[in-house]
Formats: C-alpha cells, structure tokens, sequence
C-alpha cells in the first residue's frame, strides 16, 4: 500500500505523466517496448525515436515526462536512468507548472545568447546531481 505523498505527487504530475503515456501507447503500437523502473514507465523503440527527432534538440537520447520517460532504445534509458530521474523529481515538484517553468528558462536563456539546454536550471540540476550525459551527438562528435 502506498502512502498519501505517493499519490499526491503522481496526482500533482499527471498532466505531464498522461502525454507520456499517450505517445508511450503509440510507441507500443508501433513495435516499442516498455518497463517499470523503481516506479517510472520507461517506454523504449517504435515511433519514440521520430518523436525524439521533433524535439528542438533532436539527438536526446531520452526525454522525462511525469512518471514516464521515453528513450531512443533500451541502451538510452540504462545510460539517461540516473539523470532522468531527477526530472522525474522535478516534475513532482513543480506538477503542472513544469512545462512552462522549463520553456520560460530556456526563451529566457535564448534571448541573453546563453544556451536554452545546457545553461537551463532544470538540465543544470540533473547533470549535476546525475551523471553527465552527452547528447548522441555529442557522442557522435565529441567537442
């Protein structure tokens, strides 16, 4: 049985955890994959890749959403699990106003020239406090 702040804090982030089970489903209708991981729905292959590809940094390897996150392939979730959770944290945190408190950083952080991904609080938090991970294109090419 789980506690009250278990399910406040999945309540707090459903909005964000149903779009990552929407485009989970169409994952799974398209020959993907998916698992639970210490309490997160990690969804893997099938149409995520072309739905990563769409993002403004199309190399991620993985993207957090609520209490689900969609990787490129099985070797992205194992290689992003450490950083992709702390967003899951934040999600927690921040519920529905995560999306907006993200994007306003990052238009923000644009608009000074600074990097809208790197420099954004929210990817500063995970890198720090996860392990650093490239972009594939970066681990394609690295600096």
């Amino acid at each position: 049985m789980h506690g009250l702040r278990w399910w406040l804090v999945r309540v707090w982030a459903a909005p964000y955890t149903l779009i990552g089970l929407t485009v989970g489903c169409l994952c799974l209708l398209t020959g993907g994959r998916v698992r639970s991981h210490s309490g997160v729905l990690e969804f893997h292959g099938g149409a995520v890749p072309r739905v990563l590809n769409r993002l403004p940094l199309p190399h991620v390897l993985a993207v957090t959403l609520g209490h689900v996150v969609l990787g490129r392939h099985r070797d992205a979730l194992e290689l992003t699990r450490t950083h992709e959770r702390v967003h899951v944290a934040q999600f927690e945190r921040w519920g529905p106003l995560m999306g907006i408190a993200y994007l306003a950083c990052s238009a923000a952080l644009w608009c000074r020239g600074r990097d809208a991904y790197r420099d954004n609080p929210f990817e500063r938090e995970a890198f720090e406090r996860g392990q650093a991970i490239p972009t594939l294109a970066e681990r394609i090419s690295p600096r």
